[in-house]
């Protein structure tokens, strides 16, 4: 069994549709995915349509942005009720605060000298739920600023850089336990890539284990290099967590995350599927 429980569509910031990101699924030998678009479950039910018909196991998920200690965090949340209304009202104010800091971030690039306009991102982004950075830069990849995303989060739009702008984002403790009170599972993604690994300490795991009941941490991800994986995997087997893979796939949108890179083991995702119906959760 092949397993990649982190997957996104054109519902946030992937370049490939819900359904046409299952049929990829299906090629690639793919027996289950999650789809975990950015702060929204907007996808998930075209996405599970498509795996009746195709035969393709896909499990609801979502990547909540939360912060902590004023990093920023993701949080995977798998088997959600996607009624729940704490959740998905939190959900909504994660994704107004992504609008929210658009016109900030067209108008610091037009004051360093770039014409863009919040139009032309609206236009690319086309019908996605959640707009964001991404899709400022795929706008700057079109106009030759930047040769392709990664770049544009390097010399533009990541912190620090002239076009970023601040926005709301959940606290991840709150989000554990929206997550928890959906029913569903919480996983830290990519816990030692970019800036989380300076506030994701091993004491710090420990600790949200301990008070908060975090179900998992994501080790093998494209920006985990072996020795990285290597701890996360024996510090999750200590902490008594879920350790997961995933390709963290976006179409075109990310390069060297091909869909299916990293998977997850059938036996850590038995363990995922068993506490979401514990909890009575979507599955």
């Amino acid at each position: 069994m092949r397993i990649d429980l982190h997957t996104h569509s054109d519902v946030s910031d992937g370049t490939d549709t819900p359904t046409a990101l299952v049929h990829k699924a299906v090629q690639v030998g793919l027996d289950v995915i999650s789809l975990t678009d950015h702060d929204t479950f907007a996808g998930i039910a075209e996405a599970q349509e498509a795996g009746r018909r195709t035969g393709l196991k896909v499990v609801s998920g979502l990547e909540m942005s939360t912060k902590f200690e004023g990093k920023s965090v993701h949080l995977l949340g798998y088997g959600c009720d996607v009624r729940n209304r704490d959740l998905t009202d939190e959900l909504a104010r994660i994704r107004a605060g992504r609008v929210e800091r658009l016109p900030r971030m067209i108008d610091n690039l037009r004051a360093a000298g770039i014409e863009i306009t919040i139009d032309e991102v609206y236009d690319h982004a086309g019908a996605a739920a959640a707009v964001g950075r991404p899709h400022v830069a795929d706008v700057l990849v079109q106009k030759g600023v930047v040769a392709n995303r990664d770049e544009a989060f390097r010399t533009w739009l990541g912190e620090g850089m002239p076009g970023y702008a601040e926005r709301y984002a959940c606290p991840l403790e709150r989000a554990i336990d929206l997550v928890h009170a959906a029913k569903g599972v919480a996983v830290i993604a990519h816990p030692w890539s970019r800036e989380s690994r300076a506030v994701l300490t091993a004491p710090v795991l420990e600790r949200l284990v301990k008070d908060y009941q975090l179900d998992g941490i994501e080790v093998d991800h494209p920006d985990h290099d072996e020795a990285t994986r290597e701890l996360l995997f024996e510090m999750g087997a200590r902490l008594g967590l879920v350790r997961t893979g995933s390709s963290d796939y976006h179409g075109h949108g990310k390069e060297n995350n091909d869909l299916a890179c990293n998977t997850t083991r059938p036996s850590a995702y038995n363990e995922l599927v068993g506490r979401i119906r514990r909890r009575g959760g979507w599955i």
